[in-house]
């Protein structure tokens, strides 16, 4: 493990493009390290020719002027600076915005490269925000959960981790176990002469409280889950109910084959479906049913681990089949085996019999789960069957209301680590166990709340974490 300084220093200078890749009316390009005010004074003249120095521009200033490169003017650009500390990454900083055509862009970035930086590394100048003190780490990933946010909800959710909330908790929760830690290691440096710097009564108190807090923020994992991948549909039933049609007509794109022959889906196909305010993210599964090869049974084991993950089963049947009737023993084990989601049973090909509203009726009566019939090759009853899937994850889109919401798989783990070791620790007291052991469990707690924030990281860690940001961000 690693204990990371967050004082400001001035890394090598670095640069890269900050806005997307492609033609546009503007484009940025970004510099940040030590000397970089040398380097945009050696490419940049002001545009009446004035003597100007980037070394004695004030911080929030823009200039506007030129791009040189050793064979002449690049582009007209607006040059931005940011003094030290108070720039995104507590380095100078200066940001070029020219033209935002790609060969103009090619010629900016390979003058700076030119010049004495290098080309940044994914995420690198959010990373040296987070190392030089200006964001904790759970701060940098809500940025880019927030970059990358496909709903208004889960861009809310991240908006309020950017902004602190969750942060200030952990923070809270670290002063109170620092405090704890630090009576039980005076207790260990006067251990010959049995003294109690905290009393144990009180520790199991404060513990409790503790826990339950962590243990709120472990709850909140499935909810934030749902708003940041969105609600996780699998969309089920035997062969030729019509489970590839429907996916398509819900996209509104012809995403999978659709074939009268059975066994067409070999493997599962997931795209992402946006409803209203929320997200679901649809699996395509193959039909349920015994396998003839090898090929076939595999798809069809990863369609059931995909129905065991599910948070909402959409269970089609054909009911113009004159053996409808028989899936209702296949819906009610569904309901038992997979309680932990919601499911629909959908009555597809509502068209192609003159008794299907009678038998959506019949079939109402056998199973408990909500019943819409449709016809997926005509887009009839589509929008019912929305409005349906909508309402069994109502509020979900208002989930970013709550006061806190923990959306990152490494949080949740992190949380259910000190949830864990403070339980130890609780065990550990009531059975009036050594203050050592005590305090070996406070202090795995600690690290685990530290981990989060970045007040302890592992070097892999953040690896991980910016890997995934794009280059200039």
């Amino acid at each position: 493990m690693a204990i990371f300084s967050i004082q400001p220093e001035q890394g090598e200078p670095i640069a890269a493009l900050a806005t997307p890749v492609g033609s546009g009316a503007l484009a940025v390009v970004r510099i940040s390290g030590r000397g970089v005010f040398d380097i945009a004074q050696r490419v940049f003249r002001k545009k009446n020719n004035s003597a100007f120095k980037f070394t004695q521009s004030k911080g929030y200033r823009a200039h506007f002027g030129n791009v040189y490169d050793t064979e002449g003017l690049i582009d007209d650009v607006v040059a931005l600076v940011f003094r030290s500390p108070n720039s995104f990454t507590m380095e100078d900083m200066v940001e070029f915005s020219c033209h935002g055509g790609p060969v103009v862009v090619k010629h900016i970035l390979q003058v700076m490269l030119d010049e004495g930086c290098r080309l940044a590394e994914p995420g690198e100048f959010t990373r040296r925000a987070f190392l030089n003190g200006r964001i904790d780490l759970l701060q940098a990933e809500a940025i880019g959960e927030m970059i990358h946010a496909r709903t208004e909800s889960a861009f809310r959710t991240a908006v309020n981790q950017m902004q602190g909330t969750l942060s200030v908790q952990l923070n809270t929760m670290r002063e109170e176990l620092l405090r704890s830690c630090a009576l039980l290691e005076l207790e260990l440096d006067f251990s010959e002469e049995d003294v109690e710097f905290q009393n144990r009564s009180q520790l199991q108190k404060d513990l409790e409280f503790l826990q339950a807090e962590l243990r709120r923020l472990v709850d909140s994992y499935q909810r934030g889950r749902l708003l940041k991948e969105g609600v996780a549909t699998v969309i089920t039933g035997k062969p030729n109910a019509g489970k590839s049609t429907l996916l398509n007509a819900l996209l509104g794109e012809e995403r999978a084959i659709v074939s009268h022959m059975p066994g067409t889906t070999r493997d599962y196909i997931e795209e992402c479906f946006l409803y209203e305010k929320t997200m679901f993210r649809l699996t395509d599964t193959a039909g349920l049913r015994e396998g003839s090869e090898d090929v076939e049974n595999e798809g069809i084991c990863r369609s059931y681990r995909k129905i065991s993950e599910a948070d909402l089963i959409l269970y089609m049947l054909d009911i113009s089949s004159e053996g409808y009737f028989d899936e209702v023993t296949q819906i009610l084990e569904f309901q038992k085996h997979y309680s932990n989601a919601r499911m629909i049973v959908v009555a597809n090909k509502m068209d192609l019999s003159e008794r299907s509203v009678e038998r959506q009726e019949r079939l109402s009566l056998a199973v408990g789960s909500p019943i819409c019939g449709i016809s997926a090759s005509k887009g009839e009853g589509l929008e019912g069957l929305k409005q349906l899937m909508g309402d069994m994850a109502e509020g979900f889109d208002k989930l970013h209301e709550a006061s806190v919401l923990v959306t990152s798989l490494r949080h949740y783990e992190a949380l259910r680590n000190a949830s864990d070791a403070l339980e130890n620790a609780r065990d550990l007291i009531n059975s009036h166990s050594g203050t050592e052991l005590i305090a070996f469990e406070l202090r795995s707690a600690l690290l685990y709340v530290g981990e989060i924030t970045g007040k302890v990281v592992n070097e892999e860690i953040l690896n991980v974490i910016f890997d995934r940001f794009c280059i200039g961000k």
